[in-house]
Order: C-alpha cells, then structure tokens, then sequence
C-alpha cells in the first residue's frame, strides 16, 4: 500500500473513548492493512460521537487534511462514517478518496449500496425497540423514572433474599455441595424458591453467590 493516508476513528461514547473501547480495535485494522507499503499516515483524528449526527468536527478536520495534502481518507468499517445514505454520498461528492479496511475493494456504487443497507438497518432497529416499549407498556410495564424505581425495589428485593439464605446456603457449601446446578436443585428440594416465588436454577443460584459476596 503506498500513498498518503488520514485515519479517522469513531466511538459512539465517552466513557469508549476514555477506555479505548472500540478504538484499538479500529486502529489496529487500520494499521494491519497498511503494514508493509510505502505509505504515510498523514494524520489520525478520534471523533466520540453518535454515527447519526452528521456534524463531525474530526472528521472535517480530517476531510480538510485530505485535500491539503491530497491524501485518502482511511477507516476501519463503513459504519464508523454513518448508517445515513446522504450523508456518505455527500462525502463522496466531496471528492476525496477514501478506503474502508473491511470492504477496501468497494467502488463508489457498492458503497451507496452497503450504506443504504445499513441506514435501512438502523431504521429497523429502531421500528423493533419502539415496537417492544409499546408492547410492553401495553402488558403494564412501567417505564422510564418509574421503571428505574422498580428495578430498584427489585434489587433489594433481591439482595434481602440474599441477606436472609447466607446461612442456608453456608450450611448446603458446608455439605459439600458447592457446584451451582447443584445448589439450585437442593433449593428447590427445600421448597426455598426464588425472590419471584419461581424455582432455582443455576443462572439465579449465580447471581445469588454474587449478591452474597457483597453482603
């Protein structure tokens, strides 16, 4: 691979970017298909940003360094641009070249294809999880700050459940039986049932153990 090259990266939180999250992996692609040619990277640009918003200081910044320097813009994956068709084929009306490492032999109409593909995803996505919340409210879910009340009183639910078997589950340890499948089905045995009144299993007896280990 030879030529000039501007990375651009793209996390969608904070907390990935802080982290590294997501960001090594794309630097390393990016760096693996560029390895062993003649190239020069230019410049590297770390946008955290949500792919749908469409104003991107870094990646303008970045933009403009492509045609100062008459670079090609180089990402890890299509969708660390954007899941919106027009926006792609702006950038492409831009004029700058620029390569995906995972799709690096997509000319300009398989681009627009993968991106109206992955805009029409997104959207999808959306129709289901709003689709879901109305189902839910719909069976007498609550939802939103109320939601969050709930879950709270769940969760000390659970820990007083926990709070009020350490005993019973030292004294079943005591007896040698220390697998999770195992304490589940002497739980059940005992008649002891879950905070929901439903029985054991060893996904519950898991998270039982982990609420112990706070307590």
């Amino acid at each position: 691979m030879n030529g000039k090259f501007v990375a651009y990266y793209r996390v969608s939180t904070a907390k990935q970017g802080q982290s590294g999250l997501g960001l090594e992996a794309q630097k390393a692609a990016v760096e693996a298909y560029l390895n062993g040619g003649k190239w020069n990277l230019v410049g590297e640009f770390v946008e955290v940003e949500s792919g749908k918003r469409k104003n991107r200081p870094q990646l303008n910044a970045a933009l403009a360094l492509c045609k100062k320097q008459k670079a090609t813009l180089i990402i890890a994956k299509l969708d660390r641009l954007a899941r919106n068709l027009h926006f792609i084929s702006g950038l492409m009306e831009s004029r700058i070249e620029f390569l995906a490492v995972d799709n690096p032999t997509a000319n300009r109409l398989t681009v627009q294809i993968l991106a109206a593909v992955a805009e029409e995803e997104a959207r999808a996505i959306s129709s289901r999880t709003k689709a879901a919340l109305a189902s839910a409210k719909a069976r007498g879910v609550i939802l939103g700050k109320h939601g969050a009340k709930l879950g709270k009183a769940n969760h000390k639910q659970a820990m007083e459940t926990a709070h009020n078997l350490k005993a019973t589950i030292e004294a079943i340890k005591a007896e040698g039986i220390t697998a999770v499948r195992e304490i589940a089905t002497t739980l059940n045995a005992r008649s002891i049932a879950t905070p929901q009144g439903k029985q054991w299993h060893s996904t519950s007896v898991h998270r039982l153990l982990k609420r112990l280990d706070k307590t």
